[in-house]
């Protein structure tokens, strides 16, 4: 079993969890939408995480829809009581497979109530605020939302509140209204717009979580990546991922797979050690390698 802890914990919610967790959205079917083609595969990926100790996995009842949350529940529930899942709102799926944005009080506190049904909780660990689109926030007002999530919040539906695609600026807006246990972004080794930003949700003790962390690449597009990773005797995904435990202790890594082999090499990842050399490589993509 990979040793998860070699990579540390870090609070997010209402419990510290391991930095390398699992992201959920690949259990659906092409395009995150419908039934995966082996759910019993799906299954077997969501037991092996637990098995293997991740206890933090990230979901949405927009993935699917409905889907990804369902076998969540059929693999997992009765849930370990150190597992936080963390889900997200903000759009829903139009029945041509469309991503529509689902941002009104009513939207949310219906989104909620999905969460809750299809996960088969009383109550949600961390719901986090999808603003942005697929990868580029939009610096809009948050207030009415935050507002919305903090009244369901009081109300004992919800822990936790976080952001996802989101700016500086809507995150000191979305904490005037309530603390935040994390933030979800668009982030990896050649994607590097928010190297200020993960400094800043460090010193006030908010997890950040990277989404396609890898890229929209296979892994990434980079000799220097694949060069790095044949040295120091892991792959290319394990030395991105590796880079990113790196980069700073607030990073909570959520790699998703609808493979049981592909999520033991993931995991693996925890225990790489980047030499300074390796690190001095890496830190030197940024910039040099355009994001697909």
């Amino acid at each position: 079993m990979p040793n998860l802890a070699a990579a540390g914990e870090y609070p997010l919610g209402h419990r510290n969890v391991k930095r390398m967790g699992y992201g959920a959205m690949q259990l659906a079917g092409p395009g995150v939408f419908g039934p995966p083609k082996d759910r019993g595969e799906a299954v077997a990926v969501l037991r092996e995480a637990v098995a293997s100790g991740v206890d933090h996995i990230d979901t949405s009842d927009f993935y699917g829809p409905h889907v990804v949350n369902e076998i969540i529940r059929e693999a997992l529930h009765p849930y370990p009581d150190d597992l936080t899942i963390v889900t997200k709102l903000g759009a829903v799926r139009g029945a041509d497979a469309s991503w529509n944005p689902a941002l009104t009080p009513a939207d949310l506190t219906a989104g909620v109530h999905d969460n809750l049904r299809n996960l088969g909780v009383e109550v949600l660990d961390v719901v986090n605020l999808r603003v942005g689109g697929l990868s580029a926030p939009m610096d809009t007002p948050i207030d009415v939302q935050m507002n919305t999530l903090a009244e369901l919040q009081q109300k004992g539906l919800i822990r936790q509140i976080g952001l996802s695609n989101v700016t500086s600026g809507q995150i000191a807006q979305g904490r005037k209204i309530a603390p935040l246990a994390c933030v979800q972004n668009y982030y990896n080794l050649a994607h590097r717009d928010d190297d200020a930003l993960i400094e800043e949700l460090a010193a006030l003790g908010i997890a950040y979580v990277p989404f396609f962390p890898l890229g929209g690449f296979s892994p990434l597009q980079s000799g220097l990546l694949d060069e790095t990773a044949a040295k120091i005797g892991a792959t290319p995904m394990q030395t991105a991922l590796a880079w990113l435990l790196h980069r700073s202790p607030n990073i909570l890594l959520i790699p998703g797979t609808s493979s049981v082999a592909h999520l033991r090499e993931n995991l693996a990842a925890a225990e790489v050690t980047l030499p300074a050399e390796a690190l001095a490589t890496l830190d030197g993509i940024g910039g040099k390698v355009g994001v697909g």
